[in-house]
């Protein structure tokens, strides 16, 4: 019965779940505050090859991939709140953090939960399936190269509906939240920073659960922004149009994204988790995607397997609309292609307590040239 229980503690602790929070920690009381956050200590050994003289460029360095702190709680009758900083200097493994950085801060009205929720503040963009699983509850260490280089994980201010069909039967089906949507209206200027062109951007996502072990889902945002390049008149676009879908099986959980961005005038890169964003000028269309399995076993120990590309074509038509949305999905030899595959296994402890260990494989393919960069990394985690 107990080893039942764990089960079923981790299976909640795993899988994202459908919440105003944007893969943020829930709220546990009714009324009052409460004290949430968790620290990821983490090791990393970056295989890196040797220099000309035959010396060691490997690396290695124990550092806080995140630390955060937070509260949260509820206001009667219908209000709830959430405030979360980070503090780690070296947040994902950068070098030039300021910590505290303010992450989310948002205030919710449920009154028409869990059919219609309203959110006005600072929150995650809701686009895709991993960029809102919430860092304490990923399943490896980093997120996919296609979900953090094209800007799902994009922290922004402003305004959001969110909300599904509950326990509501619709069409004779059984299941929870059978449809569920986001609609967001944003500032398109990033984490912490005042909307610079008074243009919004508009960011709308929408799921389908039709059995008990399969959850699809779509994604689109869409932006302009003054022009980067000096004489151009025309506001440069960006656009996001993502798809995603999870199979839960017993034990098994199997999870793929696929994420395609076009950028026109100029286009970002970085970002992330409070993460710094470059922004280059220029037009350019990129594509990636990500399938990964894993497996509960009876003794806490979870093995998993992912493997990521991400593309930037350089044939295929710049407009993501014309022809077939997934062109260049594989890459070819004129284009740029990165690889990786993570070989990883989740050990745990207990509800709150979680070791990670993850191989990343990586390889360059097309016009990139194949470096020495494999990557091993190892995090314990705590949450509170």
């Amino acid at each position: 019965m107990k080893k039942a229980l764990f089960v079923t503690l981790i299976s909640f602790f795993l899988l994202p779940q459908f919440t105003m929070a944007q893969g943020c920690i829930e709220t546990t009381s009714d009324e009052g505050v409460q004290v949430i956050g968790f620290i990821q200590p983490q090791y990393q050994y970056s295989f890196l090859g040797e220099d000309l003289y035959g010396k060691s460029l490997n690396e290695s360095s124990f550092y806080f991939n995140r630390a955060r702190l937070g509260v949260t709680g509820s206001i009667p009758y219908d209000f709830s709140y959430y405030v979360i900083f980070e503090f780690s200097p070296t947040l994902n493994g950068g070098k030039n953090v300021a910590p505290p950085l303010l992450l989310d801060a948002f205030i919710s009205y449920n009154r028409f939960a869990p059919y219609a929720k309203v959110a006005m503040g600072q929150f995650k963009s809701p686009f895709g399936l991993e960029a809102l699983t919430a860092c304490h509850k990923l399943n490896t260490i980093n997120r996919s190269m296609a979900v953090t280089q094209l800007g799902a994980l994009y922290r922004d201010m402003g305004v959001m509906v969110s909300g599904g069909t509950g326990k509501l039967s619709v069409f004779g089906s059984k299941t929870e939240n059978l449809l569920g949507y986001n609609l967001a209206l944003m500032n398109g200027s990033g984490i912490n920073q005042w909307d610079a062109d008074n243009m919004k951007d508009v960011v709308a996502r929408v799921t389908l659960h039709p059995v008990d072990f399969l959850t699809l889902g779509a994604s689109y945002r869409r932006g302009e922004r003054l022009p980067t390049a000096t004489g151009v008149e025309k506001n440069d676009i960006s656009k996001r149009l993502g798809f995603d879908a999870e199979l839960k099986f017993d034990k098994f959980l199997v999870q793929g994204e696929f994420v395609k961005g076009e950028d026109i005038g100029s286009y970002t890169t970085g970002g992330g988790c409070g993460g710094d964003v470059e922004v280059h000028e220029g037009s350019l269309t990129r594509n990636g995607f990500f399938v990964q399995g894993m497996y509960t076993t009876p003794w806490n120990l979870q093995p998993i397997v992912r493997i990521e590309e991400f593309l930037v074509p350089q044939g295929n038509d710049p407009n993501m609309w014309n022809g077939n949305i997934f062109e260049g999905l594989w890459g070819d030899s004129q284009d740029e292609v990165q690889s990786i595959v993570t070989f990883g296994a989740n050990y745990f402890f207990n509800e709150w307590t979680r070791l990670q260990v993850n191989y990343l494989y990586k390889a360059e393919k097309g016009t990139l040239t194949e470096i020495d960069n494999d990557a091993l990394l190892i995090q314990l985690q705590v949450v509170f």
